[in-house]
């Protein structure tokens, strides 16, 4: 065994003096060692989420991946789901241990991207809003229409968590009681989004078409059903390895996503759990805000329209100059 291979929990980590991604500033021992540090804090946010994952692998563009490799060790978990959006049985792991999450860093698995809902019961367990600042913005818009969606939250007695998302924006997670349906939670998320865009229209949009926006933070109410949002405490594939991290809401204009990073993190955070401290209970939607959610169409079904509906409008309108 060379001196860039171990075995650690029984698992063979190879190559650990890799550079992990172009830019990443961190090897993949950097990445085993920051997945095994931050493991209790870390493996309750994944237990028993379906998880797709993205690799970087050496040489090669990064890369999503949520079907276990034919190659997986059988004491990996596994929950095997139908894929609406493939048309196919999808088997996704899922990291309930230490073991399992020291294999996934051996796979070069950067981003740890799970399921807003766990594999029992049925149904979502999370309510997302994702805000994402215009190009070039400083990340104090992104606070700033952070604290809209925590207004409209309040207004209907929710209370939300805050957590960079490892990029350039932010995330708000507010937990909700389990069992809920697909279809209400996506509505109470169009909801949250409409409302929080009413307080300040002028800062924030849920315009989900980029020419749209105008320079405002969009305010991205979609996360629902099956998708996925990358983990508190999750690296991201950027340049120098930021993660994802909780941000008390009373310290969020004295942070920058790059402030936390593979490197830094484990220091930043000693013995504490602050996601885990600042989590609220999980909470039941109210009814009012589920009613007003459905009658807000999904943005992604009304930008297809609308998409639609300008390229008529051009080709008319190329056809009459």
């Amino acid at each position: 065994m060379s001196k860039a291979d171990e075995v650690r929990e029984g698992v063979s980590l190879t190559n650990l003096d890799q550079e992990l991604f172009v830019d990443a500033g961190v090897t993949k021992r950097d990445l085993v060692d920051y997945f095994d540090a931050v493991s209790d804090r870390l493996l309750p946010v994944l237990r028993d989420r379906p998880l797709s994952v993205m690799r970087v692998l050496r040489g090669q563009d990064a890369f999503m991946q949520k079907n276990l490799p034919k190659y997986t060790p059988e004491w990996v978990p596994r929950a095997k789901l139908w894929a609406e959006s493939s048309q196919r049985t999808v088997t996704y792991g899922l990291c309930n241990d230490r073991r399992t999450l020291l294999w996934f860093g051996n796979q070069r698995a950067v981003e740890l991207h799970p399921a807003l809902t766990r594999v029992e019961p049925v149904g979502q367990t999370d309510l997302i809003m994702d805000l994402d600042p215009p190009e070039g913005a400083d990340f104090s818009v992104a606070v700033a229409a952070a604290r809209l969606v925590r207004q409209a939250l309040a207004d209907v007695g929710l209370a939300g968590a805050l957590k960079t998302s490892g990029s350039k924006g932010v995330h708000v997670f507010v937990p909700l009681v389990p069992g809920l349906s697909f279809e209400d939670v996506a509505a109470a998320t169009r909801a949250v989004g409409a409302r929080a865009e009413r307080i300040d229209p002028e800062l924030a949009t849920t315009a989900f078409i980029r020419e749209d926006r105008h320079g405002k933070v969009f305010l991205d109410s979609t996360r629902a059903g099956g998708a996925t949002v990358a983990a508190v405490y999750s690296p991201r594939i950027r340049p120098g390895a930021p993660v994802s991290f909780p941000v008390r809401w009373a310290d969020a204009d004295d942070v920058k996503p790059a402030d936390f990073t593979v490197k830094t993190a484990i220091g930043l955070l000693g013995s504490a759990d602050p996601w885990a401290e600042e989590l609220p209970e999980p909470q039941e939607l109210p009814a009012d805000l589920v009613a007003e959610g459905h009658t807000i169409p999904v943005a992604r079904v009304a930008a297809m329209h609308e998409g639609k509906r300008r390229a008529r409008a051009r080709r008319e309108s190329g056809e009459s100059e």
